[in-house]
């Protein structure tokens, strides 16, 4: 596995990796779902790319990008294992140098629930993903689905921006009690972590009233909004039913939809969703591995 560090190494670089190449992006400080998506870039692809930036341009002023997780070297070694053949890991002044000022504004899509909750943040997200479609040229690139409005803007963006490749998105991996996995998880202490399990409860509440024949999405949101309320340590910012795509709430579900919150436990924010799509439910899947 090589480590590179410049733009200029990585164009190099690139070129002596077989076809198809498959890209992983990552913020670092990894956990079982990057791993899943790596180990689908490997079982799809000839070649994987992972690249690491903490990206500062999707941080707001109040947010922790001074606090966010970091272990270069604990990544490295994850990706090795799980088959990654090369990994960028730039500088900030790498991606952003000095005199720096062309971003990526994706509309519409980047408007409500996250957009509206952190403005400015998927301006840095399409910026720096468009920036590593650039630098990469992968024939496919991999997502999560927990970061469903994400995955939405990425697909509009490289759609629109005429990239030629595949935006492959697997599913939400989940500890055993449904808390979806992320790297923000690590904020949360003993008693805050077994309370996050609520935003899984929450969502299965909904599930089970559409599975019941409800289809008002206001009826839906209600569930999701009464079992969080019923923690005590949970302070919910938004709960959504909307169109999948474009991300317009539904006044009834007859079609696809993306059940959706974000969620303060403690002083930590969370984020989660189940998506419906052609009459299937991706509620992800629970990992067998003990905590």
């Amino acid at each position: 596995m090589q480590l590179i560090r410049t733009l200029s190494e990585l164009r190099k670089y690139l070129p002596t990796l077989p076809r198809p190449l498959g890209l992983v992006p990552t913020m670092g400080f990894l956990h079982e779902g990057h791993l899943a998506l790596v180990r689908r870039a490997r079982a799809e692809c000839a070649a994987v790319g992972v690249s690491i930036f903490v990206n500062p341009a999707q941080f707001g002023p109040q947010e922790d990008l001074a606090r966010y997780p970091r272990d270069l070297d604990r990544d490295l070694r994850m990706l090795e294992k799980a088959g990654t053949d090369v990994v960028w890991a730039p500088e900030a002044g790498e991606v952003y140098p000095p005199g720096y000022q062309t971003y990526v504004t994706v509309e519409e899509v980047s408007l409500p629930l996250e957009g509206a909750a952190r403005p400015g943040h998927f301006r840095g997200v399409a910026t720096v993903v468009a920036k590593l479609f650039n630098a990469f040229t992968p024939d496919r690139a991999y997502f999560g689905r927990k970061d469903a409005q994400q995955v939405a803007v990425i697909r509009r963006m490289a759609c629109d921006l005429n990239f030629p490749l595949e935006i492959v998105v697997c599913p939400t991996v989940r500890e055993r009690d449904g808390l979806a996995m992320s790297s923000r998880n690590t904020y949360l202490n003993p008693q805050e972590r077994r309370a996050a399990a609520v935003l899984y409860r929450a969502l299965s509440a909904a599930k089970a009233a559409y599975q019941r024949g409800e289809r008002a999405a206001e009826k839906l949101r209600t569930a999701m909004d009464g079992s969080l309320a019923a923690e005590p340590l949970a302070r919910m910012e938004y709960v959504s039913a909307a169109d999948p795509d474009t991300l317009r709430e539904l006044d009834r579900i007859d079609g696809n939809a993306l059940l959706s919150m974000a969620v303060r436990i403690g002083k930590t924010r969370l984020i989660d969703n189940f998506v419906l799509r052609d009459g299937t439910w991706d509620t992800g899947m629970l990992t067998r591995k003990d905590e």
